[in-house]
């Protein structure tokens, strides 16, 4: 487990970086964005959240801006974006696959490394959620759109909460190895993928109470 999380930068962040760099890619390809532009959001939403976590626990300079191993990953994707984003963007719903991909490996990634900074349970379960979304935030903010953590109450938050959540109990009961941490990536991707083609969504206040509260609203 040492080898795969832990270390100034593992391989699961590299991963974890190049996947989610390769969504900012195609999501700027969709927008018409020049190769600057292209390569800029791919280290945005590759880095992002990761700069947010050490930024956070006070892990600082953040390796998003301090390790040519994770930019060049970051880089290299936009690259790879750039030149053959023709046959990539022929794939049916490749942002959400790959976000859905990157969230997981972020929510593990960012949780293990806040409890191996001693941060405690609850605070490592915040940065683990925050360094999960952070950088599709940052991506859907710079291209116009709605973030997806907000936008059509997709379950989004909810799966990188659900998998903050069980990297933490699993560290205090001392069983997080190589394979119940796969298990924990496997188990938020396919809650996210399987919420989408389901179509399961947070709840949220009906016609009706918005329209009661626009009407008292107008009041005051």
């Amino acid at each position: 487990m040492d080898a795969f999380t832990s270390g100034p930068v593992s391989y699961l962040e590299l991963v974890a970086v190049f996947v989610a760099a390769v969504s900012g890619g195609l999501a700027a390809v969709r927008r018409r964005f020049d190769a600057f532009g292209v390569l800029v959001l791919a280290w945005v939403t590759g880095l992002g959240g990761g700069i947010l976590r050490d930024v956070l626990i006070g892990d600082t300079p953040p390796v998003g801006i301090s390790s040519w191993r994770l930019v060049t990953a970051a880089l290299a994707a936009g690259v790879i974006i750039f030149f053959f984003h023709p046959g990539l963007e022929r794939m049916r719903r490749s942002i959400l696959v790959l976000d859905a991909a990157a969230l997981a490996l972020f929510v593990l990634q960012g949780t293990t490394k806040s409890l191996g900074l001693d941060a405690g349970i609850l605070a490592s379960v915040v940065v683990g959620v925050l360094t999960a979304v952070g950088g599709g935030v940052l991506r859907d903010v710079l291209v116009g759109e709605v973030p997806l953590v907000f936008a059509d109450r997709q379950l989004y938050a909810v799966p990188a909460l659900v998998g903050a959540g069980l990297t933490a109990a699993l560290w205090s009961a001392g069983v997080l190895e190589v394979w119940t941490a796969l298990a924990v990536v496997a188990l938020v991707f396919g809650f996210r993928i399987v919420s989408l083609a389901r179509g399961w969504t947070v709840p949220h206040p009906g016609p009706g109470w918005t329209a009661r509260w626009g009407r008292r609203s107008g009041k005051m």
